[in-house]
């Protein structure tokens, strides 16, 4: 069947000759896992983040010879993942995580689900049970092909020797080009133990797979009379614009057009936090200008993003006057959520790049935009309602203040990963993006436990750079098993613990729409005789259990020390390092557009409903 874009059945390659008419090294005679190994070599893979078990176990001797190829032994295949997506978000190359069949496997179901939510190139390798035993139930066996095949960009079953190269070959292709995502490869175990021969490049066959990155001009045309001709445009700008490289081109175009930008939880750091024409992220938790100016527009420019949820609020409700520029490498999406009257099929780059000389030809032509009295309102709402958090009156520690004094202390091209929860939410609002792939998350998925193994792979990628996961307690009691592999493999990542003592967003929505009724999401504590959360000792113990790993450990429950234990923790850079923040329990993120609801319905702060005035409507 011929393989489109967003195709994700499960392939099973045929053989086919090895000479592609490119020059090709001598010929080597292996074993298909010796096969695999040299395969990673060639594609560029230095890092393999995996844990070893029987059907994988003939790649992991070869692996051993390597000196090419870098494994970090992980202690749950979870964080393997995770792993691999942290290193190549940080990094912009392919990550690569490998692990036996049957659980093994199954525990990369989430991340995979959570780099394909996130448009993330990753190669996920798994062994596989003998040709011959697959369908019959054996030890260790599980259909994972079929499992991730909704949530695969693509992937393959390789049950020959000779087919590991060119499937190793395509995997890394497909991962890394057009909309970028994850691919899994599921060798059998005969297929490792088998012998081959290699050769290096091998042919490619993918048909069907040809992604549009070049955009047609007369759309490109269409588009740019529209930004002139508007009163008051939106620069909705997603992480595809990161995926694409495309920040330069997106300051071009920001600034000849003098748009307002706004950028997605997953494009935080595409355009600088800093910049006069940004006025900060949308959606549930974004800030009130942004959620505004999206409503509020006569005409949104969709760049890389996806109309998800999260930023359109109640959908039928979301934008109501404005026409719509949606540009994208996927076609899959154009349309999807919201109709879109100029459609741009292409790389964000190139889209960006070839919107800049139409509109530059619009100016020659005496077509400009008049934003004044736009940009009139987007400031008076800037000024009336920035965002902001109020201290604990009992001068307990803020979790704002906390993570705000993180990022002003972190040293310049720190890259920050969060887990998902109200941290989150904090981390995006209160930390200064200033650069691309400088903050990491899981955004479509929302997978908790995510920041921790995800900061291991990005300072393995980027070991020069000062890495920082921003963490729940909920969140680092999922994956902080990842702090030994951290500590054995000289991985000195830095971890604060925002520790309220309760899964804090499941909190706030529990405060805000249940009547106070905290059904089972305090954490440190188990209920007394009456069935109310007992005070005292939290378990676990943080700090113990992080010394207890190899790290290096502090609490901080006074506001006074608070930049002292920062400054320490960034001056540490031999072991992972990790601060439990004692913080109020009762903090809620603001802004927030209650679930189901439009976007007009944003409230600035509890009980706080925004005034914007009649004038906006015109």
């Amino acid at each position: 069947m011929p393989m489109t874009e967003q195709a994700t059945g499960a392939h099973h390659p045929q053989p086919r000759a090895r000479n592609s008419g490119q020059p090709s090294a001598t010929v080597e005679h292996v074993t298909g896992a010796q096969s695999l190994i040299r395969s990673l070599e060639e594609v560029g893979a230095d890092t393999v983040f995996g844990l070893p078990g029987g059907c994988i176990l003939p790649a992991y001797d070869p692996l051993m010879d390597s000196t090419r190829v870098r494994h970090i032994l992980v202690r749950h295949e979870q964080g393997a993942g995770h792993a691999a997506t942290g290193y190549a978000q940080a990094t912009g190359k392919v990550g690569v995580c490998m692990v036996t069949s049957g659980p093994g496997a199954t525990n990369l179901v989430t991340p995979i689900a959570d780099a394909h939510m996130d448009s993330v190139p990753l190669v996920a390798i798994t062994g596989q049970v003998a040709s011959k035993a697959i369908g019959t139930d054996a030890f260790q066996e599980a259909d994972i092909c079929g499992i991730t095949m909704p949530i695969t960009k693509h992937n393959f079953l390789v049950t020959k020797a000779e087919d590991i190269a060119h499937t190793i070959a395509e995997a890394f292709h497909i991962a890394s080009t057009g909309r970028p995502g994850p691919v899994l490869v599921d060798i059998a175990k005969d297929a490792l133990q088998a012998q081959t021969t290699f050769s290096w490049p091998p042919t490619q066959d993918l048909p069907g797979y040809r992604p549009v990155t070049k955009p047609h001009a007369k759309q490109i045309r269409e588009a740019a009379k529209l930004i002139t001709q508007a009163r008051r445009p939106v620069l909705y700008v997603g992480g595809g614009v990161l995926k694409a490289g495309a920040t330069a081109e997106l300051k071009v175009l920001a600034e000849l057009t003098g748009a307002p930008v706004t950028t997605t939880l997953m494009a935080l750091g595409a355009f600088p936090d800093s910049h006069p024409l940004h006025v900060g992220m949308p959606g549930m938790h974004g800030a009130v200008t942004a959620v505004t100016a999206l409503q509020k527009a006569d005409l949104i420019v969709a760049l890389g993003a996806r109309f998800d949820d999260r930023v359109t609020g109640k959908l039928d409700s979301f934008a109501p006057y404005a026409k719509i520029v949606h540009a994208d490498i996927d076609p899959a999406e154009i349309g999807k959520n919201r109709t879109a009257d100029v459609p741009i099929v292409g790389d964000a780059r190139e889209v960006l790049a070839d919107l800049v000389q139409a509109v530059q030809t619009e100016h020659t032509e005496g077509h400009t935009g008049d934003y004044t009295a736009w940009w009139k309102d987007l400031n008076r709402w800037r000024e009336t309602y920035p965002l902001g958090y109020d201290l604990p009156e009992d001068g307990s520690l803020s979790p704002q203040q906390v993570i705000q004094r993180i990022g002003k202390l972190a040293p310049e091209g720190t890259i920050f990963a969060a887990g998902v929860g109200q941290h989150q939410m904090w981390a995006a609002h209160f930390v200064d993006y200033e650069q691309p792939a400088t903050w990491l998350n899981s955004g479509g998925a929302g997978t908790m436990g995510y920041a921790v193994p995800a900061a291991m792979g990005a300072k393995t990628g980027m070991p020069d750079r000062t890495v920082w996961a921003i963490d729940g307690d909920g969140c680092f009691q999922m994956t902080n098993q990842e702090l030994t592999t951290c500590a054995l493999n000289n991985i000195p990542i830095k971890v604060a613990v925002i520790n309220n003592g309760a899964l804090g967003m499941v909190r706030q929505w529990q405060t805000l729409f249940y009547n106070q009724r905290y059904s089972n999401t305090v954490l440190h504590s188990g209920p007394d005789a009456d069935g109310n959360a007992a005070k005292g000792t939290r378990v676990p113990d943080f700090v113990k259990l992080s010394e207890a790993m190899g790290c290096y450990a502090i609490r901080c429950e006074d506001p006074a020390d608070l930049d002292k234990v920062i400054e320490e923790a960034n001056s540490i850079n031999d072991r992972p390092v990790v601060i439990d923040f004692i913080v109020h329990e009762d903090a809620m993120v603001w802004p927030m557009v209650a679930a189901g609801t439009s976007n007009d319905e944003v409230q600035a702060a509890r009980g706080v409903r925004p005034d914007f005035g009649d004038n906006e409507d015109d």
